[in-house]
């Protein structure tokens, strides 16, 4: 588990810059709940995900959350390094929803390197543009998707990512991941129970007809 297994550019990179990323590199356990940037003045550097999950989010004014994006195994973390993005203002905050193994590189060795070499620039462009991407999705989403395609959605999606149709997930929980209140959804959820689409116990939810669900998301 070596950075250059998870840097596409690596092999576009000079003996030089391979060694000043390879040699900063810090190894990081990531307790679960643990905030690893919260806001615009925060700069850790970037984490590159080995395992478990990190989760992009903002919040309102009201202190209602919502989920950006969530990253995975292999996935890059740049927003974490908002010293390297003086042009973009953004107030995030990046948090651990599993206890994470990660690998980090400090900003300002990061930033060093980009500046004198075309491919690490190009693919942290390419990266950015790729998390812009998401944001617009998530916009799309909000804007034109009723709430219960959206919950749909989430639940096929965490059923994926835990490959199992059991989620131990709160409906407060599930609420910060979609912007809306607790009480919106738990009535959303006791709708889909009366349709047999879930089972709902106490800080856990079933799903118990996959196919029901997957028609409402695709509205």
């Amino acid at each position: 588990m070596e950075l250059k297994d998870y840097l596409p550019v690596w092999n576009k990179l000079t003996d030089t810059q391979r060694n000043t990323l390879a040699s900063s590199v810090i190894r990081k356990k990531i307790r679960k709940g643990t905030i690893i940037h919260n806001g615009s003045d925060d700069c850790n550097g970037l984490f590159v995900v080995l395992s478990g999950e990190i989760r992009v989010y903002t919040i309102s004014d009201g202190g209602r959350e919502i989920t950006i994006y969530r990253l995975f195994e292999r996935d890059i973390c740049l927003l974490s390094a908002s010293c390297i993005l003086k042009s973009i203002q953004f107030n995030l905050t990046i948090e651990a929803q599993k206890g994470t193994d990660a690998l980090l590189i400090p900003a300002e060795i990061y930033k060093g390197v980009m500046t004198e070499s075309a491919p690490l620039s190009n693919f942290t462009s390419e990266l950015l543009s790729s998390r812009f991407t998401d944001v617009m999705w998530l916009l799309d989403q909000i804007m034109w998707k009723s709430f219960d395609a959206r919950l749909s959605a989430f639940l096929l999606e965490q059923s994926d990512i835990e490959n199992s149709a059991s989620l131990q997930i709160t409906h407060e929980a599930i609420g910060n991941h979609l912007g809306s209140p607790r009480e919106v959804v738990t009535r959303m959820l006791k709708y889909f129970q009366s349709e047999g689409m879930v089972s709902l116990s106490r800080g856990a939810i079933t799903i118990t007809d996959r196919q029901k669900l997957a028609k409402i998301a695709e509205k």
